[in-house]
């Protein structure tokens, strides 16, 4: 088989592996950025479900869950940078979109709320 055979019947798995990649390495630069971030006054929001949150968290997280949050953008200061968070980073990822459409210039999706306990 040559590559663009391979290409042609294996494409999709390629971009799902490319997809995960891509959040992994995203997830571990933000990580990196944490103490730096906290010292500029971040504020750690994780977007799960209340009943998730409750069930564990990091400290010193605020839990917005993702349904909520347009309706609760007032509860997020616009001049410090912000670190979303949730199970996979998947609903982190769609948060990040929210803010920066509604011009938050500093947000930062750091994956999974594990992240945040280091």
């Amino acid at each position: 088989m040559d590559f663009e055979g391979f290409f042609q019947q294996y494409w999709p798995l390629m971009a799902l592996v490319l997809w995960f990649g891509y959040k992994w390495w995203n997830a571990r630069r933000v990580k990196a950025m944490l103490p730096a971030l906290k010292q500029q006054g971040a504020l750690l929001v994780d977007v799960r479900s209340a009943a998730e949150f409750a069930s564990g968290n990091a400290p010193g997280t605020v839990n917005i869950p993702l349904g909520e949050l347009g309706s609760r953008l007032k509860e997020i200061p616009n001049s410090a940078p912000v670190v979303l968070c949730c199970a996979s980073g998947t609903r982190s990822g769609m948060a990040k979109l929210v803010l920066k459409k509604n011009g938050y210039q500093q947000v930062f999706n750091v994956g999974k709320w594990g992240n945040l306990l280091d």
